[in-house]
């Protein structure tokens, strides 16, 4: 490969950590947040939605966005807007300044997923085999150094602004720089394309956008239905791990707050080996132990007689949920290769419906019935996948079923300024 893919693979990586250390910071402290601006437990709940709402919204924006602007451009100017509604939102004190930074917050996060994702699958076509997981592992280390830096500002009772600002200060600049080496499309300048390979992407890609919306949607559905019980899965751990631990299995309010560190800790490890075990035995065969690993761990939560064998349940449940979302916009990039940009943002929205339904259906569930029958929810939910397993099978030809695909570069738009 060359310096201007390896470069842009390294440079997006980077984006996906500035992007797990932001949100991460973001979500650690909504206490603190609820504490500042004085919001009531009544109106929090219509703040925390509003994020993932209109993150959907700025997902569809994106969608159509791309026909017109490279996913490069859109990922270089909505993370600066993400970083600095971050820092909006320390900064302000009256509760229509909030509403003001988080809208923006949302609507940013939106166009940034969804492009970071784009330039992802792209640049995993490329080189040919899964590189994926490794950019959302960069996301789980910089979710991990976000929540520490979270723990570090409440420790130390410092105020959100002084927390937020040393992250922004060194993630904006480096983040914007970095973005001049984004790789748009598959394509970069110096590499030898494969004439023969184009032209079968280009007729592929045409006759792929020339279906009707209905029948690319009903090709896209599994994914979008793994990827929202995935996010289901995730948010009941980032709820709920501490309230369970607490409550539940009676553990000590200092350590219920490991769980959910030890569950980044372990979707980092996954994420980090996981691109390996895609080119050994094949997506489909990581997707299905994924849902198996993620299945037995919401088991051992909902029967586990103590903490730490609650603990084994949550560690369990990071190993097995990693892999699902990374695979997931994979396989929308194969399923359609010359629209891969509108497939990703369209599966994006399903992130945020998995986040805004598994919180609230976790606690409707635990305060009607009991918080370990709650568990056997998303339990359900995350087996299901198996029976979506095969939408993750490369067609003939193409990477992650046990072989590689040769090195050629798929024909597409090219890089950013390069």
């Amino acid at each position: 490969m060359t310096d201007v893919l390896r470069r842009g693979r390294a440079s997006l990586a980077f984006s996906f950590f500035a992007q797990g250390a932001a949100f991460a910071l973001l979500v650690t402290r909504i206490p603190a947040i609820q504490d500042r601006y004085g919001v009531s437990d009544a109106l929090l709940p219509a703040f925390l939605a509003a994020v993932p709402i209109l993150a959907g919204v700025g997902s569809v924006t994106t969608e159509q966005l791309v026909k017109r602007i490279r996913p490069s451009r859109l990922l270089r100017w909505s993370q600066p807007v993400v970083l600095l509604a971050l820092l909006g939102v320390g900064a302000g004190d009256r509760l229509v300044e909030l509403a003001v930074a988080l809208g923006a917050f949302g609507l940013a996060v939106g166009a940034l997923d969804a492009s970071m994702n784009m330039l992802g699958v792209s640049l995993q076509r490329t080189y040919g085999r899964s590189i994926m997981l490794g950019f959302h592992a960069t996301y789980s280390l910089g979710g991990i150094v976000g929540a520490s830096l979270a723990w570090v500002g409440a420790h130390w009772h410092l105020s959100l602004f002084v927390s937020y600002l040393p992250l922004v200060l060194v993630l904006l600049p480096a983040a914007f720089v970095g973005s001049r080496w984004y790789v748009d499309g598959g394509a970069a300048s110096g590499l030898e394309a494969d004439a023969d390979v184009g032209a079968s992407v280009d007729a592929e890609a045409g006759k792929r956008q020339g279906e009707s919306g209905a029948l690319v949607f009903r090709l896209l559905l599994p994914l979008c239905l793994v990827m929202t019980f995935a996010y289901i899965g995730d948010s009941t751990v980032s709820n709920w791990s501490a309230k369970y631990l607490q409550d539940v299995l009676g553990s000590s309010e200092q350590l219920a707050t490991v769980p959910y560190n030890v569950y980044m800790v372990m979707t980092l490890v996954g994420r980090a080996v996981g691109d390996f075990g895609v080119r050994r035995f094949g997506a489909v065969a990581v997707v299905r132990l994924g849902a198996v690993v993620a299945a037995l761990g919401f088991a051992v939560v909902a029967v586990a007689p103590g903490a730490w064998v609650g603990m084994l349940g949550f560690t369990l449940l990071g190993l097995g949920l990693c892999v699902l979302v990374p695979q997931t916009f994979a396989a929308a990039g194969r399923l359609f290769p010359g629209a891969s940009d509108a497939a990703i943002a369209r599966l994006n929205i399903f992130n945020y419906v998995g986040f805004l339904i598994g919180s609230p259906l976790v606690g409707a569930l635990g305060d009607a019935w009991n918080y370990r029958g709650a568990m056997l929810v998303p339990m359900v939910l995350v087996l299901a996948t198996l029976g979506y397993a095969r939408s993750f099978a490369p067609e003939p030809d193409r990477y992650g079923d046990g072989h590689e695909r040769p090195r050629t570069a798929d024909v597409g738009r090219g890089s950013n300024g390069l």
